[in-house]
């Protein structure tokens, strides 16, 4: 990876990502930064954004990193597993910040187009982190999703929804979740060569 360009592609949830929120000022920080524009972010259609995220990633001259936030990380897992091979290659791994369980009960109803949630491996190196107090999410569930998508998953500690309204306006914390999936991708690109 270090002798390629990446491009970073920013996935947001539900209601998209307001300026204070870290996916922000990542795409702000992050060199070489694009974010997935969805048409309807209030009542989102799981078809369109899917759609979306494809045209992004097509669009792209350059291999991304996915940088997913709640409902984007269920938008990357239902694009990937209908996604056709050339597309699928162009992408090398994806960092997945608190998935939305929509499968669970009193999950908003514009959510629930989302449903059911993949559960095949992603095809490619992911890492998930969860938290252990997320509304949209229990621990267990991202845990689930962590393993049926083969991600490496790791559980925070009182981090809510990993957004605005849990404190995380920089989280320069999750830098560190990036690196260690960039870590992976190159190590598995070295296996592979």
């Amino acid at each position: 990876m270090r002798d390629e360009s990446i491009r970073y592609l920013i996935v947001p949830g539900w209601q998209g990502s307001a300026d204070e929120h870290w996916q922000s000022h990542w795409h702000r920080t992050l060199p070489n930064t694009a974010r997935v524009e969805q048409q309807d972010w209030v009542t989102p259609r799981r078809e369109s954004w899917v759609s979306e995220l494809e045209l992004s990633i097509a669009s792209s001259a350059d291999p991304v990193i996915l940088v997913a936030h709640s409902l984007g990380c269920v938008t990357v897992a239902h694009w990937a597993a209908a996604a056709p091979l050339e597309l699928l290659g162009k992408v090398r791994g994806a960092l997945l910040v608190a998935p939305a369980d929509v499968e669970r009960s009193g999950c908003p109803e514009a959510l629930r187009n989302f449903a059911p949630i993949p559960r095949q491996p992603l095809p490619f190196a992911s890492q998930l982190v969860g938290s252990d107090n997320d509304t949209a999410a229990s621990a267990a569930r991202a845990i689930e999703m962590g393993g049926n998508w083969g991600s490496d998953t790791a559980i925070l500690s009182g981090a809510g929804h990993i957004n605005v309204a849990s404190g995380h306006h920089r989280w320069e914390q999750g830098f560190a979740f990036l690196y260690r999936l960039q870590n992976r991708i190159e190590q598995h690109g070295r296996r592979s060569a």
